[in-house]
């Protein structure tokens, strides 16, 4: 029997994989990589007859989620391993439910491989925790892209805690997301993006509810990019401005 293996890429640093999901890859007779994954991981695809390249990413769609659906039920009528290599991890905003519908559906085992989210480890990258006692108590990740094309409800219910927001696929509705936010009285609240977290084209634009969508603008900022929304951000300008020394040294990539 056929099986298809979800393996999250993780968020773009090649060397932030799971050491299981590189084995998995050393085993893959077929593998359907996404946008956002790296394609330095396909070095470890030695015996992959087949490397195949499907986007899905905002603004990236080589291949509608029904297409990608159907090369995996007709690669598992042909090979063993069939890996989905997605970026982040499969089950945060990645569709993968889907294409588990699909397999099993077509009498495919399943196996995941969990990979870091970018929601985790862009903000980890620039310094900014997204919980800190006495700061935040907890984070909410929610996407700015829902299948309607409309804008969540939940980042209206966000925008009234007290927790930290990570919010993903949503540069296009930035704007409309900092109104939402203004409304709730939060137009002083830090906020943080950062596009292309933990690999060498990362950028970071800083500021406040009220101001960061100009600011975005200004920088050229575009997705793949990370929102965190909350006064965790300010203790990254609190860690340089606290060690003299800090200044001096990159963000980790």
């Amino acid at each position: 029997m056929s099986k298809l293996i979800l393996v999250g890429a993780g968020p773009g640093d090649p060397e932030l994989i799971t050491l299981k999901a590189i084995k998995i890859l050393q085993q893959a007779d077929v593998i359907l990589y996404d946008a956002l994954a790296n394609e330095a991981l396909l070095e470890y695809a030695l015996n992959a007859t087949e490397k195949i390249f499907v986007g899905k990413r905002y603004g990236c769609h080589v291949l509608s989620q029904q297409e990608i659906n159907h090369l995996i039920i007709e690669y598992g009528t042909k090979y063993k391993n069939i890996v989905r290599l997605k970026g982040g991890d499969p089950f945060v905003f990645g569709r993968a439910q889907e294409e588990i519908d699909a397999a099993v559906g077509a009498g495919m085992e399943v196996e995941m491989v969990p990979g870091i989210s970018s929601a985790l480890a862009a903000p980890a990258s620039e310094m900014i925790p997204l919980t800190c006692r006495g700061i935040s108590e907890s984070f909410w990740v929610v996407t700015g892209t829902t299948r309607s094309g409309e804008l969540s409800n939940d980042i209206k219910l966000a925008a009234q805690s007290t927790a930290t927001v990570i919010i993903l696929m949503a540069m296009s509705k930035l704007e409309a997301i900092m109104e939402i936010f203004t409304g709730y009285g939060k137009g002083e609240t830090a906020v943080a993006i950062i596009q292309n977290g933990t690999t060498p084209q990362s950028k970071m634009v800083t500021g406040k509810v009220r101001d960061i969508y100009f600011r975005a603008q200004h920088a050229g900022l575009e997705n793949p990019a990370v929102i965190i929304i909350g006064e965790v951000v300010n203790l990254k300008s609190k860690l340089f401005s606290a060690i003299p020394d800090l200044k001096n040294i990159s963000a980790p990539m």
